[in-house]
């Protein structure tokens, strides 16, 4: 039997920078691309780039305003367009997807689509993350603050039997974004890697992510609560507060640990900076033992500073990572499913997502999630 779709919808919009969200209720988007389908939203978490977003720092982003974010969210499939792709009907109404904003109506011909080297972030010929023609939900396209969402079918990702849709959600940015970032790191079990941020939404998956995969990692954080939530996961991680301990001490330890005197040989195998902070660069960079890899998630509106002398005299890589593949996402559900790694989550009904924004500006830790079952 069909699925029986409203005619309007509630969704939560920007109507301009460093405003609150507005609910409103609007008449509901229809798929009319081959690969567009229409999702009831179930779940939509916020991520950091949501607040960049709406404070302005993003040059030329929204397109336009109102604008729905969020580029995190889960669904179920409830109608395709008239004409539906191949890669559309794969996914029949009521099959319940992970999506992430990248890459919507990638264009299969730019030189992305047709087969980047990356091969953490390339998909099969004919679509790429990194489309340069797309456009991305949530973030120049309308999201998932919303009860229902026009997608790409390239863009989502099964989800398991035994994970929910709010569970799923966080997954679709910050799991994906992590758990990319560890692969570019090329480590091997019993290697170190070090994350800055640990107790964040990203940071606090990766410490589940990284130990699961075999690695010896460190956390460090410098805040209380993000600290706190980073122990309480009990991944057998050490946990550092780096407001107390200096980076160049935790090299003496990890070297005395291992049996290695010289000091290019002391040190983390891998980095993985998630915080905008230069001190937190400059602290893992310390960390890195030479010719190691520093790993640069975030992206802060002043960038870094890098030393030439790092990169030079220790042979230290500096590496980019965005997010995955389709195919990497698809793997990253699987492993979460699979090993039990969940984000920790507060969840907020959708007239509450003003609410849940000055929960994030707390700043405890973990990710905040719409949970578009819970009244309000």
């Amino acid at each position: 039997m069909a699925t029986k779709i409203p005619e309007t919808m509630r969704g939560q919009f920007l109507e301009a920078y460093k405003q609150p969200y507005q609910l409103r209720t609007v008449p509901i988007p229809k798929p009319s691309h081959p690969d567009d389908v229409l999702i009831k939203v179930d779940a939509a978490s916020y991520c950091h780039t949501d607040y960049v977003l709406a404070q302005g720092q993003m040059p030329g982003f929204p397109n336009s305003f109102p604008h729905i974010g969020c580029h995190e969210f889960a669904g179920t499939i409830v109608s395709h367009s008239d004409h539906p792709s191949p890669d559309a009907t794969r996914f029949r109404n009521g099959r319940r997807v992970g999506v992430t904003g990248r890459a919507f109506h990638a264009c299969r011909e730019c030189f992305e689509c047709q087969g980047s080297t990356d091969p953490i972030a390339q998909d099969e010929k004919g679509y790429s993350v990194h489309c340069t023609r797309a456009e991305n939900n949530g973030i120049s396209k309308d999201g998932g603050f919303a009860e229902y969402s026009v997608v790409d079918a390239r863009q989502l990702a099964p989800i398991p039997d035994n994970m929910s849709a709010v569970e799923t959600a966080p997954l679709m940015c910050a799991g994906i974004s992590i758990y990319a970032a560890l692969k570019r790191c090329q480590l091997e079990p019993g290697d170190r890697v070090a994350i800055m941020g640990a107790g964040g939404g990203l940071g606090h998956l990766g410490l589940q992510y990284a130990t699961k995969m075999g690695f010896k990692v460190l956390g460090v954080d410098a805040a209380d609560g993000p600290l706190s939530l980073a122990e309480s996961l009990d991944t057998g991680a050490r946990i550092v507060d780096a407001r107390s301990e200096k980076a160049a001490d935790i090299v003496d330890q990890i070297g005395a640990e291992d049996g290695k005197r010289d000091l290019g040989e002391k040190g983390v195998d891998a980095v993985i900076i998630l915080p905008e902070s230069q001190a937190s660069f400059d602290y893992g960079m310390t960390l890195l033992k030479s010719h190691s890899k520093c790993v640069v998630v975030s992206f802060p509106e002043a960038g870094f500073h890098v030393s030439s002398r790092d990169i030079v005299f220790r042979d230290i890589s500096i590496i980019g990572s965005l997010v995955g593949s389709n195919r990497t996402l698809r793997e990253m559900l699987n492993f979460s499913a699979e090993h039990d790694i969940r984000a920790v989550a507060k969840s907020f009904p959708l007239s509450g997502l003003n609410t849940l924004v000055e929960n994030y500006h707390k700043g405890s830790g973990g990710k905040l999630v719409v949970d578009m079952a819970v009244d309000g």
